[in-house]
């Protein structure tokens, strides 16, 4: 079957750079089986767009604002079991890697690559394939061994997906009143998260949350 006899993939963009979302949408709707129907400047419009639009497949960049991409695959894939969902970043970081396969998405892109990549990337994962740059393929194998060799399965996430919703405002530098209007909740209700996340993670204050928050990959420093 040849690219013009198989049905148009549609794609929703995410990326909060309009110039970025520009250029790929350039390498995308160039090909005649993909076409990019909705965009997003950040996760949370992603997920917005994703329950009213007819879309196959999101393309994600991971640090956005309210909502990185990586927060956006996790919800995305759990509201829309359907949808194939990829990311695109100028990260080649291990730990955003395996944060991105664990939130469900299908591949991992890398900009600088992506007119190379991305539409390879695009028609793999609507076939159910994984796509992985050779760096992801590295370190996948590589952290098996380690921890087939140390006998050890990778932590569990310590902390909920709203608790992590929370904390990325939080580190964003958003007051309550606007982390409890932004997430529909009481600001007693983030007051208790706020709380909960300096339990758990054994931190004093906003800064040292802020920190965590980029060691994470949440936010950019």
């Amino acid at each position: 079957m040849t690219t013009t006899d198989m049905p148009v993939i549609r794609i929703l963009l995410a990326d909060d750079h309009a110039l970025v979302r520009r250029g790929v949408r350039l390498i995308l709707d160039r090909e005649p089986d993909l076409e990019v129907v909705a965009e997003a400047g950040d996760g949370a419009e992603a997920i917005a767009l994703a329950r009213g639009t007819e879309v196959d497949l999101a393309v994600l960049d991971i640090a956005m604002p309210r909502m990185t991409g990586i927060q956006a695959a996790r919800e995305l894939t759990a509201l829309r079991p359907d949808l194939r969902v990829l990311i695109l970043t100028m990260h080649d970081n291990e730990q955003y890697f395996f944060q991105s396969l664990k939130a469900g998405a299908s591949g991992y892109v890398l900009k600088s690559v992506a007119d190379r990549d991305l539409v390879a990337a695009c028609r793999a994962a609507m076939r159910d394939e994984p796509f992985l740059y050779p760096g992801a393929v590295t370190a996948l194998i590589r952290n098996y061994l380690d921890r087939v060799r140390h006998g050890e399965e990778p932590p569990e996430q310590i902390l909920t997906p709203r608790e992590e919703e929370v904390l990325k405002l939080v580190a964003e530098g958003h007051s309550s009143k606007e982390i409890a209007e932004m997430l529909f909740i009481s600001i007693k209700t983030v007051h208790r998260h706020r709380a909960n996340l300096l339990h758990k993670l054994g931190l004093r204050d906003r800064l040292e949350l802020t920190r965590y928050a980029i060691r994470a990959g949440l936010i950019e420093p």
